[in-house]
């Protein structure tokens, strides 16, 4: 008699907190524990985790259909994580114990569509289902069960549930300025479509939503090609947004274009912008790529070879920014606008980033100007006076009490302290909403919403297939979305975590508004000794679901 095969699936429920590996089993949640608590304007995530074994030589039938019941179908939504690429996962001097890897593999972070509610089982390898409730879909509060099946030819053989918890509040709104920076070069190269071309507006408007979506309300805006992230003597694509002419020694301005991608910013909800930074990176030495029409021909007329304080770039700003300020002004904005000199000036710097920041001193000096900074000396100093502080340096600015502190991280915050890099486990992601809060944090910059270049812009990447800027930055850095063959952006796993995190910091300062920030102070550090830093805190998921079900409770009474 011919022996039967041996197949056998396995089915895990886990919350949002866990990365589920392809060569790892996942934990398994204790029923207590399959439950969500949330307000009604937030999203809540969780996921099916799921594998297959079977003891043939053929892969027996894969597919199976996943189902679920719940009286809020209609606030669900289901989509896969799928595996990509992670060549780097860390820099080796940033490695500490709370990595889930250090070599190269492929990683979960993707998310697609689930078609016709079909799965498929990968043989000795984990993968997961993401599923996303967008409470703002839901009517009235309460708690509503998600009963999750799975069957194969219509035949039932596993099933669980998740409860889901919605709260009668809402939560109040984001008060945190939020910007990650967006690259519309990259867009126009990856879908190759002419610069500010309608389709590229389109998939801009796409991008744009994506990102207010999840909690950004700041938005970097290309007056000139930012000079950023770009080898000197390198340029990348131009995306300019203002028009300049220029006759001699004079200049005139067309704002038509910024004026588009400001209503554009409002119309997707966007509420401040900040204007590409005036100076190159890495000292303010030059001035950025500027385009302008002259005797009936568009060329270069500044750029590396310009000095950033050399007299015809300071005519052409002595021109410019009161004309942008004017516009911008008009426009019922320029109190909501930013400006920027040069990004992450460091202390072998500062005197080509102070000289460049007093030659438009007195242009700006009805403006918010700030900068990236890693050095508590050059802000002593007063060379930069509104810090973006990376949160690995930013225990002096605390313990001086400066006020108005921004944070941020990029690829070499990665001891320690919290950070979006593929390697790193979920819950190093969401802590940062927490920390946040505990330090009145008024914003939070990241460098790459969308950067699909090799570092310094050599080249464009292809971002399903390489994820660290071509060896160069952590994996997972250079962006958090993936351009859809749609023109739409395709969600990562790390950014809705990160939306989370901002959920989290909205729950603290609505019940401090109830009990007293000091009680809420008490409820956060709860259980965890010593006290929680940017750079020491809770490592466990289970802390996070006992302070979000603590923030439920106390709010919902």
């Amino acid at each position: 008699m011919e022996k039967k095969q041996y197949v056998k699936y396995k089915f895990v429920l886990l919350d949002s907190l866990e990365k589920v590996m392809p060569n790892k089993e996942p934990s398994v949640l204790e029923n207590s524990e399959k439950h969500l608590y949330g307000f009604k304007n937030e999203k809540l995530s969780f996921q099916l985790a799921y594998t297959m074994e079977y003891d043939g030589c053929e892969i027996p039938l894969q597919e199976v259909e996943l189902k679920f019941r719940t009286q809020i179908s209609e606030a669900v939504q289901i989509r896969k994580v799928e595996l990509v690429p992670s060549r780097l996962p860390v820099y080796q001097e940033q490695l500490d114990e709370d990595y889930l890897y250090q070599e190269a593999c492929l990683c979960p972070d993707l998310l697609l569509p689930v078609n016709n509610s079909i799965i498929r089982p990968v043989p000795y390898q984990w993968r997961s289902v993401w599923f996303t409730v967008d409470l703002e879909h839901v009517e009235g509060s309460g708690d509503f069960p998600i009963e999750i099946q799975i069957t194969q030819n219509k035949e039932l053989f596993w099933q669980d549930k998740m409860y889901i918890h919605v709260a009668k509040e809402e939560l109040p709104k984001q008060t945190l300025i939020h910007t990650e920076w967006f690259h519309a070069d990259c867009l126009a190269n990856y879908y190759q479509v002419p610069v500010f071309s309608e389709a590229h507006w389109e998939i801009i408007g796409n991008f744009v939503g994506s990102a207010v979506k999840h909690g950004m309300n700041m938005l970097l805006t290309p007056v000139f090609t930012p000079p950023l992230d770009t080898k000197e003597g390198g340029e990348r694509t131009t995306v300019q947004l203002v028009k300049v002419r220029k006759d001699q020694e004079s200049y005139t301005f067309e704002f038509d274009l910024l004026d588009r991608w400001i209503d554009l910013c409002m119309q997707k909800g966007m509420e401040y912008i900040e204007i590409s930074h005036l100076f190159t990176q890495w000292g303010a030495k030059h001035a950025p790529k500027v385009m302008a029409w002259e005797q009936g021909e568009e060329k270069q007329i500044f750029g590396w070879d310009t000095l950033a304080t050399g007299r015809e770039y300071q005519q052409f700003l002595q021109q410019f920014l009161p004309e942008l300020k004017t516009f911008l002004r008009k426009k019922g904005i320029l109190e909501k606008t930013y400006f920027h000199i040069s990004d992450e000036p460091h202390d072998k710097e500062k005197e080509t980033y102070a000289a460049a920041k007093e030659s438009v001193r007195e242009l700006l000096k009805d403006c918010k100007v700030m900068d990236a900074l890693s050095s508590y000396d050059l802000y002593k100093e007063g060379i930069v006076e509104n810090p973006i502080v990376c949160n690995d340096c930013i225990q002096p600015f605390i313990d001086e009490e400066v006020k108005d502190l921004w944070t941020y991280y990029c690829c070499v915050q990665g001891k320690k302290v919290s950070n979006r890099f593929m390697a790193m486990p979920l819950e190093r992601i969401r802590i940062l909403g927490i920390q946040l809060y505990l330090y009145d944090i008024k914003g939070f910059l990241h460098w790459g919403f969308n950067f699909y270049n090799s570092q310094y812009s050599l080249s464009s990447i292809n971002p399903y297939l390489v994820t660290d800027a071509d060896g160069g930055f952590p994996s997972g850095d250079p962006f958090v979305v993936y351009p859809a063959p749609d023109r739409t952006a395709y969600d990562s796993i790390r950014l809705e975590v990160f939306a989370e995190a901002l959920y989290d910091l909205r729950a603290l300062q609505k019940l401090e508004k109830k009990v007293g920030r000091k009680q809420v102070v008490s409820l956060i550090q709860e259980g965890y000794s010593p006290k929680i830093t940017f750079c020491e805190y809770p490592k466990e998921e289970s802390y996070i679901r006992r302070l979000r079900k603590r923030l439920y409770e106390e709010l919902n009474e």
